[in-house]
């Protein structure tokens, strides 16, 4: 039993899909402090930007910054779907395989969402479907894990039978991998490596923006990309 924990990301990039990929479970931690960094924002092309990207966040409620996820609302006092949806269909509209993707898009951001994690969970789950990526997806908060750091993964991973943890590259620098092989759960790091695609407006590929950019202009064939060619491509 192969499993993945992690914060929930908003329109999260190809690497987080690929991650989740390899594993039996994912636990996404809604019962984790919330983290600004991508739990409610991401990148997207952005074709008149020196940088030809362009971040597009949710605007939230300052007083639950320091909530768990599952508590923090969004700020809809703002006109942030409005600005999203114009974004991406701006940009997205005219690529090859955009029309595939519209109107569950569309109709998500028609929609008034109080609480970021369900806002995430929503565009995740169906992201999943698309990328043919069959994962059993558990709530953190089902598990009643009150650690912290490495103890707290250590105790996720034994609620679920998990015998294999699979974590980010990053996470080397604050895993105790003693930890793990003292409670015989195998660490394994992910090897990713973005596979390039042709993308509209940008002759040189930008990585990393969110996954509706490859959806976008790779359409069906994205799974290959996130999955299959992302695994070739790193051992080349």
């Amino acid at each position: 039993m192969k499993a993945v924990i992690h914060q929930p990301y908003y329109l999260p990039y190809p690497g987080h899909f690929h991650k989740i990929s390899m594993a039996d479970v994912f636990v996404i931690m809604d019962n984790t402090q919330y983290d600004k960094r991508f739990t409610n924002r991401n990148k997207i092309m952005n074709p008149n930007g020196k940088t030809m990207q362009d971040w597009i966040s949710v605007p939230i409620k300052k007083e639950d910054k320091f909530l768990a996820n599952k508590q923090v609302r969004i700020n809809n006092n703002i006109q942030w779907r409005e600005e999203h949806w114009k974004k991406i269909s701006h940009t997205y509209s005219n690529s090859e395989f955009f029309h595939i993707y519209n109107d569950f898009f569309k109709k998500g951001y028609e929609k008034e969402w109080e609480y970021l994690f369900e806002l995430d969970i929503y565009f995740l789950k169906k992201i999943l479907k698309w990328l043919n990526i069959d994962v059993e997806i558990i709530r953190e908060s089902e598990l009643n894990v009150k650690d912290t750091s490495t103890e707290r993964l250590i105790k996720i991973c034994k609620n679920i039978d998990a015998d294999t943890y699979i974590s980010g590259i990053g996470g080397r620098n604050y895993i105790d991998n003693n930890i793990f092989t003292k409670n015989k759960i195998e660490l394994v790091f992910q090897q990713y490596k973005p596979v390039p695609y042709k993308q509209r407006f940008s002759q040189e590929f930008i990585p990393d923006l969110s996954i509706i950019d490859m959806l976008s202009n790779v359409g069906t064939e994205s799974y290959k990309f996130v999955v299959e060619k992302s695994l070739q491509y790193h051992n080349d």
